[in-house]
């Protein structure tokens, strides 16, 4: 999976992943590879990535939206924490 992560001012990540847990209105939700399209707002909370290899990375955010289709992940956020 592909996922880009974008604020108003940058693109704070871009690359493969394995997974990503997200900060959605209902609860924290995760997308793994093949996920159903998708399009959902999110709230304050942290983004956690998991790539290939392991690493996790992490993002506090204010809020934002993503979508995912064909296992491509745009993620806009509001601003960091």
């Amino acid at each position: 999976m592909n996922v880009e992560i974008i604020t108003p001012e940058a693109y704070l990540y871009s690359g493969e992943i394995k997974s990503i847990s997200l900060p959605g209105e209902l609860g924290i939700f995760e997308i793994l590879h093949n996920h159903a399209p998708l399009i959902s707002t999110l709230i304050k909370g942290k983004i956690k990535i998991v790539e290939p290899t392991g690493y996790t990375e992490t993002f506090e955010v204010n809020g934002g939206v993503v979508e995912v289709v064909n296992n491509e992940i745009k993620v806009l956020i509001e601003n960091l924490s």
